[in-house]
């Protein structure tokens, strides 16, 4: 049996021949008379539109080389349709910022104000602020003097003490430690002007000195300056005289292998720069020393010392309502400092060119450098911003404080101060600084000073009820570790994350409910950290406990108590 032509209509009855067991890739037609004699009758007498699609596509399978240009034609196509776009209209690509990269807490307030005047639920937040005290006793300061004499000098180191007024604190109580350790004699620190506080203050401008040399004269041998015939040596000229060029946090044994040779040998040395060239973890003798210069013989000038205390009075005046307690804001936002943290606020162009002399003013150079890359939303995310006074003031109305509270703010000059403190006057209008509360005549010798000034400040601070920090630096450091000293070791300090607060000024959903709980809770957070015990990676300049303070639990306070 003969198998026959499956395509119909070829006009030929011959049979077909048997199928090849492998067929050919392309599949062959035999050519007919009528050029469509392999397709069916019936597609080819269909409408017009079926009769073109059969005739491409006869064309297509009998010259399959056309697939070719199809290349060319999308190619053309796309160049006519390029030609039909406007390239002088550039597209619009909307950025979306990461989550707290801006500042936008003015819009956050202007959302929250009418709540938050019209919230009256506030309790006495001034006086239950602090709940949490040490498990099992409180911390009493126990530094004890040397009650015999001094052994001979082993020679005189000068120290040069740089840096704002904390960071020459620093040095002076260092300095104290190393003399004491090798026996040395120290001479009174010289301090290092620096152009961008600009103070030429002396120590005893400062501190008073001589309580500062009686008051460690059984541990340390204090002298004004070294006696000329050893200067004779050196031409009576410091620079001649050799200079140690210390490492940062360097330990004290150092001090013992490198330089007390050279001090026996040369019987005076230099030290310079001296700001935190010694670790802060050291022998319990060392540290005995730091907290007998830091807590116990420095004391301010007689001068700071007076107004100090006056500032002092006239705000538990101002407090009167709440029991003489009032609140102290280290604010940092003065023009080198916001100009130093590259941050960007609400000031637009002109806040940008203040800024860019600023940074030049202070700091030549150092932020125009190659490579050096700025990134304001970076450092805004990461709680690297300095707050501002309308963000202070947000938190603290957040954290229960109203308006009658006392506020003291401690800071130098603000930047833009007409514009950016006028939210914080509006929370707070029983606002105090030290030019408020003193006269000119009272501030004349402190005003061209910044060390004397700041020395003000750290007074009023010390004995405020509440104090807060918002930046971090020498100044909360020191301030933090005094006031632990003076409160049983609670450093009655209100630390903010400042990344938690920079996600919540950004979040502008939030209601004021929610705004207050989590304050709550960041005011919470701060008073259960009031008591912490000194770390080995941590300073006794904040964290003076168990080195310059004693734990005395319950059943000997009983005893003690029942004894009297």
């Amino acid at each position: 049996m003969h198998a026959y032509n499956r395509l119909p209509g070829s006009g030929n009855s011959t049979p077909s021949p048997p199928p090849s067991p492998i067929r050919s890739p392309r599949y062959r037609h035999s050519r007919s008379k009528g050029g469509l004699g392999r397709f069916p009758p019936s597609q080819t007498s269909g409408t017009l539109p079926q009769r073109l699609t059969w005739f491409f596509l006869s064309i297509l399978l009998r010259r399959q080389g056309v697939f070719l240009f199809f290349p060319l034609i999308y190619i053309s196509g796309m160049l006519l349709y390029m030609g039909t776009i406007k390239f002088d209209v550039v597209p619009t690509i909307k950025h979306s910022h990461a989550a707290g990269s801006l500042y936008r807490s003015p819009q956050l307030y202007q959302k929250l104000k009418p709540e938050m005047d019209a919230d009256n639920s506030s309790a006495d937040a001034i006086s239950t602020i602090w709940k949490h005290w040490y498990k099992g006793g409180e911390w009493k300061p126990c530094i004890s003097n040397s009650s015999g004499g001094l052994p001979e000098s082993n020679g005189y180191i000068y120290v040069e003490a740089n840096g704002g007024l904390n960071q020459q604190r620093t040095s002076i109580c260092n300095a104290v430690a190393v003399a004491g350790y090798l026996n040395a004699t120290l001479v009174i620190p010289n301090f290092h002007y620096h152009s961008i506080w600009r103070d030429p203050s002396k120590f005893r401008d400062i501190y008073d000195e001589d309580y500062f040399v009686s008051t460690l004269a059984n541990d340390v041998q204090i002298v004004d300056k070294i006696p000329g015939y050893m200067m004779e040596r050196f031409g009576s000229n410091m620079t001649n005289v050799y200079n140690f060029r210390v490492k940062a946090l360097s330990p004290i044994r150092y001090y013992k292998d490198s330089v007390l040779p050279k001090l026996l040998e040369e019987k005076v040395i230099r030290i310079s720069p001296f700001a935190n060239r010694l670790s802060v973890d050291a022998p319990p003798a060392v540290q005995r020393l730091r907290c007998l210069a830091n807590y116990k013989a420095l004391r301010f000038a007689g001068s700071i010392l007076s107004l100090g205390d006056t500032l002092v009075s006239r705000m538990k005046e101002h407090s009167a309502k709440n029991g003489g307690k009032y609140i102290s804001v280290h604010l940092r936002f003065e023009e080198d400092m916001v100009a130093f943290s590259c941050c960007v606020f609400d000031g637009g162009e002109q806040e940008r060119i203040d800024m860019i002399a600023a940074r030049e003013k202070g700091w030549k150079g150092k932020f125009t450098k190659p490579g050096r890359v700025i990134r304001p939303g970076s450092y805004r995310i990461n709680g690297k911003c300095p707050l501002t006074p309308l963000e202070v003031g947000l938190m603290l109305r957040g954290m229960g404080f109203d308006k009658s509270t006392a506020l003291y703010l401690a800071s130098g000059q603000i930047y833009n101060a007409e514009k950016t403190m006028a939210p914080l006057l509006e929370m707070f209008p029983h606002l105090q600084t030290k030019e408020t509360l003193a006269s000119e005549e009272e501030l004349a010798p402190f005003k061209n000073f910044s060390s004397r000034m700041a020395a003000i400040d750290y007074m009023v601070c010390l004995h405020s009820e509440v104090f807060v920090t918002t930046q971090g630096g020498n100044f909360p450091h020191f301030l933090m570790g005094h006031r632990r000293y003076l409160y049983g070791g609670h450093s009655k300090t209100i630390r903010p994350d400042k990344r938690k607060l920079t996600l919540i000024f950004d979040n502008h959903n939030i209601g004021w409910k929610n705004f207050k709980r989590q304050m709550l809770s960041m005011r919470s957070h701060s008073d259960s950290k009031g008591f912490e015990l000194r770390r080995p990676s941590d300073s006794i300049y904040s964290f003076p406990c168990p080195d310059c303070m004693c734990h005395t639990n319950k059943t000997e306070d009983l005893r003690s108590s029942s004894a009297t």
